[in-house]
């Protein structure tokens, strides 16, 4: 698996990994993201996840930049509470610069996973045993989730509109692209729900459509991203959701009195 890396991450990853190995706090390092979906280049995230054990955690937690700097390089580094994760430590390593996430868990922390991370480390064979046994559920949304934000969304970002906050409006426009538009291109292809991840590369048939909802600085395009928003939705969740519904008509009324 890591062979498929470029040197300057296989380099750094050797290092993390023997380094951890050494230190018997930490029971394994398991990898996830691009490294178990492919694609792996050159821009590619290092996404890490370090297993402790349970009596060390606390003191593991106090010291977590401590430890990213004994790998060498450490440029930054700052705590995952703006993504509602405070587990994880989110570095840059340099000269030659890779982005690491460094997410410290238990092993309970295993039971319920997202994706099936590949092991590269395993101090007592229990990793393997335990994610033998993981329940890994993608966290895919339902039609029906979306229906339920997407109008409010649209409206919200028709009021920025309105007000001329082109900025924020603009920004509720990639908002919008990445929680719902996406996603459902994705769902469409029964894919897992990535956001706009590499969509231009896997679909760029729908990426060449959500171009039309990416506004200038302008108040005309604004509107227009947003109108264009609206119809690739019903698009693609045509036969899925009912149609002409109060809440749409009622959102495409505002938005067309603008």
């Amino acid at each position: 698996m890591t062979s498929m890396l470029p040197p300057t991450h296989q380099r750094l990853l050797e290092d993390i990994q023997q380094i951890l190995s050494a230190d018997n706090r930490f029971a394994g390092l398991l990898a996830g993201g691009s490294l178990i979906h492919g694609g792996v280049d050159e821009f590619s995230d290092l996404d890490l996840v370090l297993v402790v054990t349970e009596d060390a955690y606390n003191a593991v937690m106090k010291e977590r930049r401590a430890i990213a700097e004994r790998f060498g390089g450490l440029l930054a580094a700052f705590t995952g509470e703006h993504v509602g994760e405070p587990r994880l430590l989110i570095c840059l390593y340099g000269p030659e610069i890779v982005h690491v996430d460094l997410k410290f868990v238990t092993a309970d922390a295993l039971t319920n996973i997202i994706e099936r991370p590949h092991i590269l480390f395993d101090r007592d064979g229990s990793m393997a045993a335990l994610l033998e046994e993981a329940d890994v559920r993608w966290p895919d949304r339902e039609f029906a989730w979306f229906e339920e934000r997407f109008w409010i969304w649209i409206h919200y970002g028709a009021t920025k509109l309105g007000r001329g906050e082109l900025f924020e409006a603009i920004a509720m426009l990639a908002f919008i692209r990445d929680q719902v538009l996406g996603p459902l291109v994705t769902m469409r292809a029964g894919q897992p729900q990535r956001g706009v991840r590499r969509l231009e590369q896997k679909f760029p048939e729908d990426a060449s459509r959500l171009q039309k909802t990416m506004a200038e600085h302008d108040r005309e395009s604004v509107r227009a991203a947003l109108h264009s928003a609206m119809a690739i939705y019903e698009e693609l969740t045509t036969g899925e959701l009912p149609a002409g519904t109060p809440l749409r008509r009622t959102v495409h009324a505002y938005v067309d009195r603008l």
